[in-house]
């Protein structure tokens, strides 16, 4: 290529980003249609109808086509002008979007923080927690609920909503705080006055406290290292909707429960429980146990929810079986 060529291909793709319309002719553009004429829009810019006007037609002459229809009495987008506009919209929006995400780096973490929590964890982890992250965070205080109710965030103000297993809702945003599985154990005081456990068949002599999913009986499944899978129809003096009367119940040495390993983590290490049937997997085919921080789907999460959610993922990180 001769430079005489190179040199004019240069000036063609210059003039073509130079008739590219700015974000200034966008935002005007924009103002104009959504006001319904060039007085309104002029007034919000400085500028007079005449020169609203005439911006409007050069932006018109630099991209080749018309935009807006023009009466004596009213303003219309032409089928050129309706997809310019949605484009120009959905860019201004974007950029003003990326200036909020940006400009909250600076923003110190404040205002009232709206937490809802399913039970268990929010009673183990979720409350013992707080006090930690309001002495970081003075600027912040927390409004805490817990309950076990699917609840729509949005409706119920809620920031960020620690959910267990995989969300129903598609629609919103979640992090994963932990990973977790369902393990069976009991104390050792239960255990020591009752039969050996050594296969899962052996939990049809014992005591099992089962949590309610539906009206049906109750199937635990367990998956040998061999992938061998093993069901058993389990009955016990205890059956509830609600994990922490389950925790308790197991506590006082009245059976073997599943539980999140999550929620028995320190238990064990204390020795105060002992995971049964350790050789063996649980298999669910209805949940999934792992914890979750959900949020709506916003693109610029509030600093207040970002710094809680980066926070309880490393008060996640000292959980271990």
């Amino acid at each position: 290529m001769s430079k005489l060529a190179a040199q004019s291909g240069v000036q063609s793709e210059r003039r073509r980003i130079e008739d590219l319309p700015s974000l200034r002719d966008m935002e005007l553009f924009v103002t104009v249609v959504q006001a319904g004429n060039f007085s309104a829009a002029g007034r919000r810019f400085g500028l007079s109808p005449a020169s609203v006007s005439r911006y409007i037609n050069a932006l018109e002459d630099r991209m080749g086509v018309r935009l807006l229809n023009r009466t004596s009495r009213k303003l219309s987008l032409s089928d050129m002008g309706t997809i310019f506009y949605q484009r120009a919209e959905r860019i201004l929006n974007d950029v003003r979007e990326t200036q909020i995400e940006v400009t909250q780096e600076h923003v110190r973490p404040q205002g009232v923080l709206h937490v809802h929590s399913r039970l268990l964890v929010g009673l183990q982890y979720i409350a013992p927690a707080l006090p930690t992250f309001l002495q970081q965070y003075p600027e912040i205080s927390v409004d805490f609920t817990l309950s076990n109710e699917d609840i729509d965030i949005v409706e119920n103000n809620i920031d960020v909503d620690i959910r267990i297993g995989t969300l129903a809702d598609s629609s919103l945003i979640a992090r994963k705080l932990v990973t977790s599985e369902r393990i069976l154990c009991a104390t050792p005081d239960y255990l020591a006055a009752r039969p050996k456990i050594k296969t899962p068949d052996d939990l049809l002599a014992h005591n099992c406290l089962t949590y309610r999913i539906n009206l049906g009986g109750v199937t635990w499944r367990f998956l040998a290292e061999d992938g061998a899978l093993t069901e058993v129809a389990v009955q016990g003096s205890l059956r509830t909707n609600n994990g922490p009367a389950l925790h308790v119940a197991m506590m006082q040495g009245l059976g073997l429960s599943l539980m999140p390993d999550w929620a028995v983590a320190q238990e064990l290490a204390s020795g105060q429980l002992v995971r049964v049937l350790p050789d063996y997997r649980i298999s669910f085919t209805s949940f999934e146990n792992a914890v979750y921080a959900v949020y709506s789907p916003t693109k610029h999460l509030p600093v207040k929810a970002r710094v809680f959610i980066d926070f309880l993922a490393k008060h996640f990180q000292t959980v271990s079986i």
